[in-house]
């Protein structure tokens, strides 16, 4: 269960001070679910269990959304995004940053039924999930830390810079546009909440594409979520879908056997292992220099991020070649490298 550091809620007291730890710290938690949803698509084989790989990635994509637009609130009311640091990034295996008695070890895994299970659809669990044929949910959630901070917002509080608002043909203008009142505000964030969770009565966000939780759902249950062509309208909501759409198995042949929470210090100092994930590091680190200066300084290098990205995912693949011996391989640590 998500339980998120009391501390967030208290200082949503109104002021602007609190109101942007806030957003700085929804930044911190969107960055952070991102690490381990690439570590299960790096793990997937080229070629193999695509259904399961359009999945997550589709999900990664849409997180990447979410941090964008929690940026772009942080520039609308006054503030600075924080993201070139060691600090922001979480330690792996642990909980999500601000989260306490949570239950929930957030890991560095190669995809199975049990770490789209025990992580990633804890990870996005609605406060109220619907109840589908086959599924037992028990209730947790991050929306409700978002919708207080829909609440908290006031209309004086935008005064950041227009200009410093990311756009990008790289999601729909519905989905990413400028936050530069409470209005723009309130849709952004109903946006992240909706892709994530949901809403009470539809498993569905405002594009009618399945929240984040019922794709992951979809993985643990091997079927699509479909409509259930024997409801009607008294039909109650969480029997309006089932999960019996075309199967999505998942071949563990097709996934290569990365080692589990890898760390720097785990590989031997020179070893190709070694080299390939102090390589991987620091591109990984030179992202974040990049997106701390789309948020900060231009907003036009988005492009270049997508650029290293990229990159990331080429060095992550042959990362994933490098053998460690008992039929285990080498994979990324997402460690901040720093330079000289």
């Amino acid at each position: 269960m998500i339980v998120l550091e009391d501390s967030l809620f208290h200082r949503l007291d109104g002021s602007i001070k609190g109101l942007r730890h806030a957003v700085q710290a929804a930044i911190e938690l969107e960055h952070a679910t991102i690490p381990p949803y690439l570590y299960a698509l790096y793990s997937i084989k080229p070629g193999k269990n695509v259904e399961v790989a359009q999945i997550i990635r589709s999900v990664v994509r849409e997180e990447m959304l979410h941090m964008t637009i929690a940026c772009n609130l942080l520039n609308a009311i006054g503030g600075t995004p924080e993201i070139d640091s060691p600090g922001f990034l979480p330690k792996y295996p642990g909980p999500l940053p601000h989260s306490v008695q949570s239950g929930l070890v957030v890991t560095l895994a190669p995809v199975s039924i049990a770490q789209v299970k025990n992580v990633f659809a804890k990870i996005e669990e609605p406060e109220i999930p619907l109840d589908f044929p086959d599924i037992v949910l028990p209730p947790t959630t991050i929306g409700k830390f978002y919708r207080k901070i829909s609440d908290t917002l006031k209309s004086g509080d935008f005064t950041g810079h227009p200009k410093q608002q990311v756009t990008a043909a790289w999601w729909p203008s519905d989905q990413l546009f400028p936050i530069t009142d409470l209005v723009s505000a309130r849709s952004a964030i109903e946006i992240i909440v909706e892709q994530g969770e949901g809403t009470t009565t539809s498993p569905t966000d405002q594009s009618l594409e399945f929240a984040h939780y019922y794709r992951f759902e979809e993985i643990i249950h091997k079927h699509r979520l479909i409509k259930n062509p024997h409801a009607g309208p008294s039909t109650p909501p969480n029997k309006r879908y089932i999960y019996r759409g075309v199967r999505i198995p998942l071949d563990r042949k097709g996934v290569q056997p990365l080692i589990v929470n890898p760390a720097v210090k785990g590989y031997p100092s020179g070893s190709a292992a070694a080299v390939a994930n102090d390589a991987f590091n620091a591109t990984y680190t030179a992202l974040l220099h990049c997106l701390q200066s789309v948020f900060t300084v231009n907003p036009q290098q988005l492009a270049t991020s997508i650029g290293i990205m990229e990159s990331l995912k080429d060095q992550a693949l042959a990362m994933s070649q490098i053998p460690l011996g008992t039929n285990l391989y080498a994979g990324p640590t997402f460690e901040y490298r720093k330079f000289n």
